[in-house]
């Protein structure tokens, strides 16, 4: 199935489609060389701890040394001062938040003004889909791609970006087709392919070769291990490193073709607390990255 631009009737791409296009040109693809990419923290890592005690574990977590953090679903609930207290918290401890994770009703029309509010007041320019909901069919998929695309209009003005984060769903073929490639196609390029490496993985992808397809579309890859078998270290509860995830050329990839601008360890759980296991992960970080 291919999304092509809007042709006129003699077969030319029409004015307003070469406008359209020429916003959604690629950004750069290479990560310039020599510069130190940002780890942080998708803090659904540590979830129990921080409904808890968000601020808190917050600090917790810079004190490790994570110098991102991405908030995900119950964020949308703050309040706009509540938002500013967050970004007081973030500036205080010289750490941030780049990007955040959302429902689908969130990029609806009446739901897209509050998501901006907040992520502006936290400092966020990155606006990422985390739950599509359950399209049947890839036209179910075109259609989430669709509100993307809507919403990226919404938000390139204000030097925000619109995203999407993948599950296994979105690297299983669907009707012959991996629904991932469906809204890669139906979407703009400066629209961010927030890649769940893990999940990828799992199913049997190759993230590499989908880095490499979608040149400039990476600017953040979620670094979720998984690892065949069963256990208490096994699936998702492996830690960082310790799994099958080809994470040095992930890295190559991601940094050479993807524009990646920073990365997020992202944990489902382990044997471990979810505070040290984090931190068990960022030393594994180091580790590899040394």
């Amino acid at each position: 199935m291919c999304y092509g631009l809007g042709m006129t009737s003699h077969g030319s791409i029409s004015r307003r489609s070469f406008l359209a296009a020429a916003a959604a040109a690629p950004l750069a693809s290479a990560t310039p060389q020599g510069s130190r990419i940002p780890i942080g923290l998708e803090l659904y890592s540590v979830r129990g701890e921080l409904t808890k005690d968000l601020m808190g574990t917050v600090r917790a977590v810079a004190k490790m040394g994570y110098e991102v953090v991405e908030f995900y679903g119950p964020y949308y609930s703050w309040t706009a001062d509540y938002a500013k207290d967050v970004r007081k918290l973030l500036d205080d401890l010289g750490i941030r938040c780049n990007s955040t994770h959302n429902d689908a009703g969130n990029f609806a029309p009446e739901g897209l003004p509050k998501a901006i509010e907040l992520n502006q007041a936290i400092g966020s320019k990155h606006i990422v889909m985390a739950s599509a909901g359950n399209p049947k069919s890839l036209d179910g998929w075109k259609a989430v791609g669709e509100r993307l695309a809507q919403a990226a209009e919404k938000l390139r003005p204000l030097g925000m970006r619109a995203g999407y984060h993948n599950h296994q769903t979105e690297f299983t073929p669907l009707e012959g087709t991996r629904p991932i490639e469906v809204i890669a196609a139906s979407t703009p390029k400066d629209v961010i392919l927030q890649l769940d490496v893990g999940t990828c993985v799992e199913v049997g992808s190759d993230p590499v070769a989908w880095i490499n397809a979608n040149p400039g579309r990476f600017n953040c890859i979620h670094c979720k291990e998984w690892a065949a078998g069963t256990g208490p270290d096994k699936g998702y509860r492996s830690l960082f490193a310790e799994g099958d995830a080809p994470w040095k050329k992930v890295f190559e990839a991601a940094e050479s073709k993807g524009g990646v601008e920073y990365y997020l360890i992202e944990q489902e759980g382990s044997r471990f607390p979810a505070l040290e296991t984090a931190e068990r992960c960022l030393a594994n970080w180091k580790k590899l990255r040394a």
